[in-house]
């Protein structure tokens, strides 16, 4: 079978898409040579993109079992979910909770369709399609309302996905409603697109050449700085040890010694930031 066939018609496989790129860079096959040759551009500026767009994956994976094993939360949204692929947050978060509930939400239909086909049948996770830019729709949707109770905590996963909304879009305006619309105890969870701006001159060179290709090839992608970044938290309690590196955010304790052998081998990293905050 070729890469096309099983492809739904309605879906133009000469144009790029953001999903399918990040599924390239982390190794997956749910892509196309459109997909391939963004991500090779991109490639040519940042070499270790993959290495950064795989420590992004762990930080999720990271995140989502310290909310279920340690912050008790048992519901969760991941919004701009992304191909499904190893370790994704209902396998994560069902491993410490069985019946952890999860809903994913994308408006990529070969997302859609690969998540749906993936999903048990077990009544503990959905798929919505939605935009992020309406959260409305989101906290709304009759998949989200038939699984979160949203007078108990939910963990909110906004993982590389405010940064493919363009500045006149409101991005922090957005993460503010999906945030009002949480109960206390809720988590927050985040990763983007940095620019280290003068701590890192090469680095933050390097982030506005990759944000001018993306957005030429893909119509979106956007390196804040350290502030717009965690103007999504509001007034949230930010968690430690921060907004970091994603390699940083709490690793595993068998894994520090790798990781601060690879942040060594490939400051990008600081290029792509994340951390976890708590509704008061």
């Amino acid at each position: 079978m070729s890469e096309k066939e099983w492809v739904p018609q309605s879906i133009d496989t000469n144009v790029p898409s953001i999903a399918r790129v990040y599924d390239f860079m982390i190794g997956g096959k749910d892509n196309f040579a459109v997909d391939r040759q963004v991500a090779k551009m991109a490639l040519e500026i940042a070499p270790d993109g993959p290495q950064t767009a795989r420590a992004n994956r762990d930080f999720l994976q990271r995140a989502v079992r310290y909310l279920a094993a340690e912050a008790g939360i048992r519901q969760f949204l991941d919004i701009g979910s992304g191909l499904p692929t190893q370790g994704n947050v209902h396998e994560v978060a069902q491993q410490v909770a069985p019946w952890a509930h999860v809903v994913y939400v994308d408006n990529d239909p070969i997302v859609l369709a690969h998540s749906r086909a993936m999903l048990a049948n077990d009544g503990t996770t959905a798929v919505v399609q939605a935009d992020l830019r309406e959260p409305e729709v989101i906290l709304n949707s009759p998949e989200s309302r038939a699984l979160i109770d949203f007078n108990q905590p939910v963990g909110l996963l906004l993982f590389a996905i405010l940064h493919h909304l363009n500045d006149h879009e409101d991005p922090t305006g957005i993460a503010a409603r999906l945030i009002d619309g949480l109960p206390v105890g809720s988590h927050v969870a985040i990763s983007h697109f940095h620019n280290p701006g003068a701590e890192h001159p090469e680095l933050a060179a390097q982030a506005v050449a990759v944000e001018q290709l993306f957005n030429e090839r893909l119509g979106t992608g956007r390196w804040r700085t350290r502030d717009e970044i965690l103007a999504y938290f509001g007034d949230l309690e930010l968690l430690e040890p921060g907004l970091v590196p994603v390699p940083l955010w709490r690793p595993y304790e068998v894994d520090v010694e790798q990781v601060g052998r690879t942040l060594e081998l490939t400051p990008i990293h600081y290029t792509f930031v994340g951390g976890v905050a708590r509704k008061t």
